[in-house]
């Protein structure tokens, strides 16, 4: 019973709780940034020209020009696939290489942007904080204090 009131006291315990819901509120907004580079960042850089290189590669087998050929004469001159070729064989596979390296480099500048907005927005907030008034103390705060005051002015009056 012992090890299962520990486990209980380890899972409840607010670092795990904090890491659970970090976790969570992370996918989601990494769905979030995946969705916003792939249906809105992505179409408009792929306005400039062909983006998407992810089918480029370089056959390393015989077999696979064969079937690059074939495809491309049955497909009025489309390419074979990244996919359909890698099952016939080995690829150098550059141009998905250059894809996800692209998407990486997109992924980094969205999420500086966004990190530099969220710190300065806890800037602005810690400098308003800052140069706010001091809240009051409470009543019973303030009547400690007096009382605290006065007993250390009685202090030194018997003193002298």
């Amino acid at each position: 019973m012992g090890l299962l009131k520990e486990f209980r006291h380890f899972a409840v315990r607010g670092n795990v709780m904090d890491m659970a819901v970090g976790i969570m509120i992370g996918g989601a907004f990494g769905l979030i940034v995946r969705s916003l580079i792939n249906d809105l960042v992505m179409p408009i850089i792929g306005l400039a020209g062909n983006a998407d290189f992810s089918n480029l590669y370089i056959p390393l087998d015989g077999t696979i020009r064969t079937a690059m050929e074939e495809y491309a004469a049955a497909h009025d001159g489309a390419p074979l696939p990244l996919p359909e070729a890698r099952a016939l064989g080995p690829v150098f596979a550059w141009g998905n290489f250059v894809t996800v390296s692209a998407n990486f480099l997109i992924l980094a500048v969205v999420i500086f942007v966004i990190v530099r907005m969220v710190n300065r927005a806890k800037e602005q907030y810690e400098e308003e904080k800052k140069h706010a008034p001091p809240a009051a103390l409470p009543a019973d705060v303030a009547l400690l204090s007096e009382i605290r005051d006065l007993l250390q002015g009685s202090e030194k009056k018997s003193e002298e």
